[in-house]
This record gives structure tokens, C-alpha cells and sequence, in this order.
């Protein structure tokens, strides 16, 4: 027979189940968006360093017709800017999420009690492997799809095109957001072990008060976020055809690395070479193994 204290049924373990389950969606899709967002900060930069310095698209140009470079006429594109980009990008998108993630726990052991942490942890649990796993393989095989299309040179046709389109939302899908669901469930389990102790033996609502602690910190995160710019639900591409892309979607400037620690070092011609040299060795792979 089951305790009623611990059954499904319960309108407080119910709740706590439909809101844990709801939380796994929610973070898959903050990462998701924060994906884009980086990378339409990555497209700006890189239009820009084509319109400030118009000798880049010439060097591509005469490196695709075969022809070489003189060293006067190589260009040094600075990958450093993009780089920088990704990695503050990387760190300013996560606070959202990081944030919500120890919230979440704490709000709901603190106001309600152990009953629907309990039950928020059932359904984050549940929903979320199933959610990872679907990600991870799903991710995979739209990835596995445009190497396929690379297989059998088919990448500008239309199917081609439809498999560049699944692997720019795959790739995401099981490089961030899959992964990032297991420490989701792992970071709330570790908070709500850590606060057992004082609600442990609490009944439904006792010393609720307590619980618009954390209430609150989520209101002012959310709301610093929003003010930022960060936490949006707005297209990130949008503004890449209306505007020439000198400044980032939020209005920060891009922070370059220090030219004595660069990261890339090679011009468009050095970039091209490497280029050519690994499809020369992928030709030498299919021919050794037909």
C-alpha cells in the first residue's frame, strides 16, 4: 500500500513533479538561444573585419581561382576578436541558467517543504533523461546527415542544403544543451542534499517565509538580465541584414587578446593552404578506400 503522504496523487507532490518536469525545457532552451546568440555576435565581427579591411575578401578570392600570394598582399584576419567573443559569450549566458538551476531547489524546499522538492526532483529527473537522450542522438544524426551529404557531394542541392540546416540545430543539440541537462539534474540534487537538513521533518508550508528569500533573488536576476539584454527571447540573427554590423546585439564591444598571447597566427594564405592539404588527404583516404 502506498503513504498518502508519498503518493502522486497528492496535490503538493504533483505540483512539485509538474514543475521539475517543465525545467529541463526551459534550460535546454535558454542554452539553445544562447548558442545563437553567440554566434550571431561571432557573424557580426567577422562581416565587420570584411568591411573594414576589403583586402580579405581579395585574398580569398585569388586563393580559390589557385592563384598566390605575394607577402605584401597576405592579410592577417584577427581571429583573436572572435575567439574573445566566444569565450566572454560562453560566460555571460550561463548566469541565467546557473542561477535558475540553484534557485529552483531552494525556492521550492523552502516555501512549500520536502514533499514537492521531492516531487520537483522526481519530474526533473524523469523528463530530463529523456529530454537528454533525445537531444544527444538526435543532434548526432542530424550531424551524421551532413556528413553524409559531404560523402556523396551532394551539398549544393537542396537535400544538401536541408542537412547544413539539421546540423546548425544539431550540433547545439548534442554538444550544449544535451549535456548541459545532466548537470542540471546533478547541480539541483547536490543543492537540495545540501539544504535536507533544514527542512527536514517540515510540514507543507511550514516557515514559508523563508522561501521568498530565494523568491526574491530570482525576481532581481531575472530582471538585471532582462535590462542587460541577456535573457531574451529575441531572434539573434534579426538585426544581421538591418544594421552593418559594427556593435553586438547587446551593445557590448568585443574584447581582443592581447597580441603578445595570440591564439591564431595564420594569414588567409596560410588558412587556405590547410584547407587544400586536408581535402587533398580526404581524396587520398576515399581512393584508398575504393
Amino acid at each position: 500500500m502506498i503513504d498518502a503522504e508519498l503518493s502522486i496523487a497528492d496535490p503538493v507532490i504533483l505540483s512539485g513533479v509538474l514543475f521539475g518536469a517543465m525545467l529541463p525545457y526551459m534550460f535546454a532552451a535558454l542554452t539553445m538561444i544562447s548558442v545563437g546568440k553567440a554566434a550571431a555576435e561571432i557573424i557580426q565581427e567577422v562581416r565587420r573585419q570584411f568591411k573594414e579591411d576589403p583586402r580579405l575578401m581579395e585574398c580569398i578570392q585569388k586563393m580559390n581561382r589557385g592563384e598566390k600570394l605575394t607577402p605584401e598582399e597576405d592579410v592577417l584576419p584577427d581571429s583573436d576578436r572572435c575567439v574573445a567573443i566566444s569565450t566572454k559569450s560562453s560566460v555571460r549566458e550561463m548566469v541565467a541558467p546557473g542561477v535558475y538551476a540553484i534557485v529552483a531547489p531552494l525556492f521550492i524546499g523552502l516555501l512549500i517543504g520536502p514533499r514537492c522538492l521531492m516531487g520537483m526532483l522526481s519530474g526533473a529527473i524523469s523528463s530530463g533523461c529523456l529530454v537528454a537522450i533525445m537531444m544527444s542522438n538526435a543532434g548526432g544524426a542530424w550531424d551524421n546527415g551532413k556528413k553524409l551529404c559531404e560523402k556523396l557531394d551532394i551539398k549544393k542541392t537542396e537535400q544538401g542544403k536541408a542537412c547544413i540546416v539539421g546540423d546548425t540545430v544539431g550540433d547545439p543539440f548534442k554538444d550544449t544543451s544535451g549535456p548541459a541537462l545532466n548537470i542540471l539534474i546533478k547541480l539541483m540534487s547536490m543543492v537540495s542534499l545540501t539544504i535536507a537538513p533544514l527542512i527536514k521533518g517540515r510540514k507543507d508550508f511550514e516557515s514559508f517565509e523563508y522561501g521568498f528569500i530565494p523568491l526574491a533573488i530570482f525576481v532581481v536576476v531575472s530582471a538585471i538580465l532582462v535590462m542587460k539584454g541577456i535573457l531574451t527571447w529575441k531572434d539573434p540573427l534579426g538585426t544581421i541584414h538591418s544594421s552593418a554590423a559594427v556593435v553586438q546585439p547587446d551593445g557590448h564591444t568585443a574584447v581582443p587578446i592581447s597580441p603578445a598571447n595570440p591564439i591564431h597566427t595564420h594569414t588567409v594564405a596560410e588558412q587556405m593552404a590547410e584547407v587544400a592539404a586536408e581535402q587533398k588527404e580526404d581524396e587520398k583516404k576515399q581512393c584508398h578506400q575504393s
